[in-house]
C-alpha cells in the first residue's frame, strides 16, 4: 500500500488569547501540539498536528495594518476525520468546556454515512467532526 503524501494543505486561524486556545484544542479535542514559537503570550507561529494527519496553525491576532495574515479570530471553521468513535470525542469536548452547535448525529452522505458533530472553542470557532474521510482521487 502506497503512503499518502505529508499534508500540503495546513488551515490557520488567529487567536485573542493563543496560549488559552492551544491549550483547549489539546484538552478538548486531542491535537499535538508540535511546535509553539512565542514571546510570552504572543504566540508567533505554532502548529498543532492532528493524530491521524494533518493539523492547523495559529497564532495571536497582532491588528494594524502591519499585520502580515490579518484574520479576526473567531472567524475559522474546519471539519476533522474522526478515526475513533466520534462519540467519545464529543463527551470529551464538552467536557473541554466547548459549546455544542450540533450533536452527535449520523448523515447520509458518502458510501457509509458518518457520524458528525460540530461545537465551537471559547475563541469562536466552529469545529465539525466527523468519520466521513472524503472521496478518494
Amino acid at each position: 500500500m502506497t503512503q499518502p503524501p505529508p499534508p500540503q494543505v495546513w488551515p490557520s486561524l488567529r487567536a485573542a488569547d493563543a496560549p488559552a486556545l492551544i491549550r483547549f484544542l489539546v484538552e478538548a479535542f486531542g491535537f499535538e501540539e508540535t511546535a509553539v514559537y512565542a514571546d510570552g503570550d504572543t504566540v508567533h507561529h505554532a502548529q498543532l498536528s492532528w493524530p491521524a494527519g494533518g493539523g492547523v496553525m495559529l497564532g495571536s491576532v497582532r491588528g494594524g495594518e502591519d499585520d502580515p495574515w490579518p484574520l479576526r479570530p473567531g472567524t475559522f471553521g474546519a471539519y476533522v476525520v474522526v478515526t475513533g468513535d466520534p462519540d467519545t470525542l464529543f463527551d470529551r469536548a464538552v467536557r473541554a468546556g466547548a459549546e455544542v452547535v450540533t450533536a452527535p448525529r449520523d448523515v447520509d452522505y458518502g458510501k457509509d454515512g458518518s457520524r458528525d458533530f460540530t461545537v465551537r472553542d471559547p475563541e469562536g470557532n466552529l469545529w465539525s467532526f466527523g468519520t466521513y474521510p472524503g472521496e478518494p482521487r
